[in-house]
């Protein structure tokens, strides 16, 4: 029963790793990229090892199993909470909506905003680039004021110059 109960703990610690340092390695977080694959490396070798040595039972197999299934959950919900990197929301209102604008530019969000041609009427579209821990509250005031507005997000994964460039930079001063 020990075995078991280190198997899932085990799995429970490995996994979320092993879904972080894909993350990382997708956002090109190279020192934590590296950081997670050093400690998953550990940690799986010390799981399979009690897995692989000695009676393998069937429980045993299917905990390590079910482990892995329940830490790939964890790895996605503690990525989802710290949020790393950006997101890119294109969001697209009928009307011009300034106090919408106004609103999220006071917020800190950068918008961009362009003037373009749907298939029934002038349509305007805002772009704005914010840190994903960021994204419910855009959610949010997009929702407030624009119920029915389209918006698609993105992941950038590099992005220079603009608003969002010169805020970083006043932080680092």
């Amino acid at each position: 029963m020990k075995d078991i109960i280190l198997i899932i703990i085990l799995q429970l610690i490995y996994v979320p790793m092993l879904a972080l340092r894909t993350i990382c390695m997708v956002k090109k977080l190279t020192l934590w990229t590296s950081i997670f694959g050093i400690l998953e490396s550990l940690i799986y070798v010390l799981g399979l090892s009690l897995v692989l040595t000695g009676e393998q039972t069937i429980v045993e197999m299917v905990v390590y199993a079910v482990g892995f299934g329940l830490g790939l959950i964890v790895g996605i919900q503690i990525e989802n909470k710290i949020a790393i990197g950006y997101t890119s929301a294109v969001v697209n209102i009928r009307n011009k909506n300034q106090s919408l604008i106004d609103t999220l530019r006071a917020k800190g969000f950068g918008v961009t905003i362009f003037e373009g041609e749907g298939r029934e009427s002038t349509r305007f579209r805002l772009d704005i680039l914010t840190k994903r821990t960021k994204e419910k509250e855009l959610l949010c005031l997009i929702q407030e004021y624009e119920p029915s507005a389209f918006i698609v997000f993105y992941e950038p994964t590099l992005f220079r110059g603009g608003y969002m460039s010169e805020m970083m930079k006043k932080r680092l001063h």
